[in-house]
């Protein structure tokens, strides 16, 4: 009789549970360099998106909880306004609603006229660069800002926050506009 022999049979493979794994040369996923690159590429497109996207949805006009408004200076200044006989029926009627309520206005101060560290009044603007970039400097780019209290008021180079009561009235003088938007400044502070 023959008898069949069986090759013998291989055994398990040993895992050792304790071994290390060999480190990747790629290493992890979520790296510092991702991280990093995420980081970037969120605020120079995000950024912008959030504040277009913001300024679509509130027009410029944000209510605060402190009982103030506060207005973007670009905002209320781009709508076509006759600049010899606009009327207050030309303003938008968003911000004609604007009218006697107190603000927050960030923009720069333009007095050519001022001599010192104090003026009496200023116009304030988004930005004195831009605002007539595309063209000549329209009346409601303009905020005519005098004091509430009747003092001079500091004058600051660069951007500033104004805080006041706004008065929207289109004003004649010579025969044309001189201004839609006027602001009784509570207080200033330079940003």
């Amino acid at each position: 009789m023959s008898q069949s022999i069986s090759s013998p049979q291989s055994a398990p493979p040993v895992v050792d549970y304790n071994a290390h794994p060999k480190p990747s040369r790629r290493g992890p996923w979520l790296n510092l360099r991702v991280i990093l690159f995420i980081l970037v590429i969120g605020g120079v497109v995000g950024y912008p998106v959030y504040i277009y996207m913001h300024e679509a949805m509130t027009g410029g006009i944000t209510k605060l909880s402190n009982g103030y408004t506060e207005v973007n200076l670009k905002t209320i200044s781009l709508f076509p306004f006759d600049q010899q006989v606009g009327t207050i029926n030309d303003v938008p009627k968003r911000f004609r609603d604007l009218d006697g309520q107190k603000v927050i206005l960030v923009g720069e101060m333009w007095a050519p006229d001022a001599a010192g560290p104090a003026v009496d009044h200023f116009d304030l603007v988004y930005s004195i660069a831009k605002c007539c970039f595309s063209g000549p400097a329209q009346v409601q780019h303009f905020v005519k800002s005098t004091s509430s209290k009747g003092e001079p008021l500091p004058f600051y180079n660069g951007e500033v926050r104004v805080k006041g009561t706004l008065k929207v009235n289109v004003t004649y003088d010579a025969g044309k506009v001189a201004s839609v938007y006027h602001v009784a400044v509570d207080s200033i502070e330079p940003l």
